[in-house]
């Protein structure tokens, strides 16, 4: 498994909110507990909101509204690396919101601590090519609100190219990488799919309604079953 891939495992396993140790993470995932403390490190200075520590454990909780901050030249940088790559999605939305808060923040800084964003080429790893995404972004999340099927066209984390017909249900954000949670048309289950992943997403002419073992709720019912019996997590990508 690259470890691209066993970052996004990682935080699949910890979204549960619980206190995951280490060392069952490593068994889970075939490595070493060095291994573990590593990626843990990486996910934290990637932006991912994850608490613990060595020998106690490791989970992530929700974000929180923060008071007035202020920022070191590292962390502007950082906050405008970001709002650089939302400017460029294909998300109209996203991307007038992204030029509305860069304007606020220039509001209330010295021009000459903003910095350009022609000076950001791309994401930092690990997620490095996170923006191919953002060109599904406007199918995606119109689709979630309309209640439509999609058709994907998915690249599996081993390569292996596949279609599927889903009903999506809902998106998240982690560390520089989007998730879509759906319910799988194809193989009759949920699976969560990254959207940097997604090769090609086409609304279909059919909508869904809210159906009993099919809704957002009843994958989260399933995930809190799965993390009570210590199973992995449905994340589409395994063979």
């Amino acid at each position: 498994m690259r470890r691209t891939d066993r970052l996004f495992e990682i935080i699949q396993i910890l979204r549960d909110g619980r206190l995951h140790r280490a060392q069952d993470i490593a068994a889970r995932l075939e490595v070493s507990t060095r291994t573990i403390y590593r990626d843990m490190d990486t996910l934290v200075a990637s932006g991912v909101p994850v608490e613990g520590e060595r020998g106690v454990g490791y989970m992530v909780r929700e974000a929180i509204t923060l008071p007035p901050l202020t920022l070191t030249p590292a962390e502007l940088e950082a906050l405008n690396l970001g709002m650089a790559i939302v400017a460029e999605a294909a998300d109209a939305e996203l991307k007038a919101a992204a030029e509305s808060l860069a304007a606020k923040v220039d509001a209330v800084l010295p021009v000459e601590t903003v910095a350009e964003a022609d000076a950001w080429k791309f994401a930092v790893y690990p997620f490095a090519d996170a923006a191919r995404g953002f060109t599904h972004m406007p199918t995606l999340r119109a689709a979630i609100k309309a209640r439509q099927k999609l058709r994907l066209d998915y690249r599996r984390i081993d390569g292996e190219r596949t279609e599927r017909v889903i009903r999506p249900l809902h998106m998240e954000y982690w560390g520089r990488v989007w998730t879509l949670t759906a319910w799988c048309e194809t193989r009759g289950d949920f699976r969560v799919f990254r959207v940097d992943l997604i090769e090609a997403a086409e609304a279909l002419p059919e909508l869904f309604v809210d159906e009993p073992g099919k809704r957002l709720q009843d994958y989260q019912a399933c995930e809190e079953a799965r993390h009570r019996k210590g199973d992995a997590p449905g994340t589409e990508g395994r063979p």
